[in-house]
């Protein structure tokens, strides 16, 4: 006879507790610092502020460190704290092009106006375990070069200019909120890039290489990728003018892509686009593809049936969270539901047994 667990209070208590422990770990080991994890975990920050949708590094290092290192958990818990946080205002688009670059590459164009700045990244190192750093040694620093303070025009503006590049159409309606609203299906543009900006990074990388070996059309290029500060301003109302409130570090990516053309439009390049809190360039350049793979209706173009042009299917499964808490419920109490399973494979089964007999009579 199947028994239904019986659980308590004091169980979940100590649960916490001895999580608590884990997480602490051993105590002869000096604890984590957020500075630490901020400063030197800098990577793992940039995912959570992310795809958490709020740009704080210290509270997604607290995040980190209470998640002990989990970052899907260290996510959730920077979106549940996002939403007890009052909307005072909405800021202005930033301006990219204003952006002071740490990194701009350009994988179209060698000699790209403004130069090519490669910047802090793994691109060029080897890939080999560096033993200095467990023997807590100290690696030499580069020699640093300032951020780039002047305006670093986009590169796809230069295509533009001979109308090598479909033009993006400018729209005056105020672009969707999904940390408001629920989605809807089917989608404009500005909702999908919202999505993919919060979508889990390994789910997005999947669809992005999918497209790449050939389930959707989408032989594309990094016509740039750039990482830097930006400011952000605000309206306020009282003064007449936008004041600079701050500044964020982002990762901007624009593809080139192939397009023939159609009846109407000649032959010309298109675009995908991501922008990603802090340095996240690989799911800066997977958002761009996935991005364009979408786009696979406004421009005309037949549905190859990939998964990366099915917009139903990407944006209800991009998101981390929504698939952690649908995934991890099966493991809390299913006892009344599995019961009447287990009574209805019984009664299947003695159904058969009996019918089995009657049979052999």
């Amino acid at each position: 006879m199947y028994v239904a667990v019986k659980g308590g209070e004091r169980a979940i208590d100590n649960a916490h507790a001895w999580l608590a422990e884990e997480r602490r770990g051993d105590l002869s080991v000096p604890e984590l610092s957020l500075a630490q994890i901020r400063e030197q975990m800098t990577l793992a920050v940039n995912r959570v502020m992310a795809e958490g949708s709020l740009f704080d590094p210290d509270l997604a290092a607290l995040a980190i460190k209470q998640a002990r290192g989990d970052l899907i958990e260290a996510i959730f818990l920077i979106r549940a704290y996002r939403t007890t946080l009052p909307r005072l205002g909405s800021s202005r688009p930033v301006e990219t092009a204003q952006m002071a670059c740490d990194r701009r590459i350009s994988a179209t164009f060698k000699d790209a106006p403004g130069g090519q700045v490669l910047g802090p990244t793994f691109d060029y190192t080897h890939r080999l375990l560096d033993f200095r750093l467990a023997a807590d040694g100290i690696v030499p620093p580069a020699p640093e070069a300032p951020p780039r303070q002047d305006p670093t025009p986009h590169i796809t503006g230069f295509l533009n200019r001979d109308g090598l590049i479909q033009p993006e159409p400018a729209s005056a309606a105020e672009p969707g909120d999904l940390t408001r609203s629920p989605m809807e299906l089917p989608a404009d543009r500005p909702l999908r890039l919202q999505a993919l900006a919060r979508g889990d990074e390994g789910f997005v990388l999947g669809l992005a290489y999918s497209t790449q070996r050939g389930y959707a059309r989408n032989h594309a290029f990094v016509g740039e990728l750039r990482i830097g500060a930006v400011a952000v301003e605000m309206d306020i109302p009282e003064l007449g003018f936008a004041i600079e409130i701050g500044e964020i570090a982002v990762t901007e990516c624009e593809t080139v892509n192939q397009f023939t053309g159609s009846k109407t439009e000649p032959a010309q390049f298109t675009r995908g686009y991501g922008l990603i809190f802090g340095q996240s360039e690989r799911k800066a350049i997977a958002m761009a593809l996935v991005d364009r793979a979408l786009r696979w209706r406004e421009l005309g173009e037949d549905d190859l049936g990939a998964p990366a042009q099915d917009e139903e299917f990407v944006l209800a499964h991009c998101d981390n969270i929504q698939a952690t808490g649908f995934l991890e419920h099966i493991k809390l109490p299913h006892y009344v539901d599995f019961q009447s399973e287990l009574e209805l494979v019984r009664k299947l089964r003695r159904d058969a047994m009996a019918a089995r007999a009657e049979a052999a009579e």
